[in-house]
């Protein structure tokens, strides 16, 4: 059980660090962000994370 609990914690370190990043690149007067590429990147990681999170605990409460 405890090994399961470290994945889960580490993507929501990640989701906040990169989701933080994200919205700072983010020019919200304009809707533009300053670096396009390490902003894409940055949108599949926190989609990555947050979909992992979702599906960590939809399983949850399935059981």
């Amino acid at each position: 059980m405890e090994k399961r609990k470290a994945p889960v914690f580490t993507m929501w370190i990640v989701a906040l660090i990169v989701g933080a990043a994200l919205y700072k690149q983010i020019d919200f007067k304009t809707f533009t962000v300053e670096k396009q590429a390490l902003s894409a990147l940055y949108a599949v990681t926190f989609i990555f994370a947050v979909g992992v999170l979702i599906r960590h605990y939809t399983k949850k409460t399935e059981k």
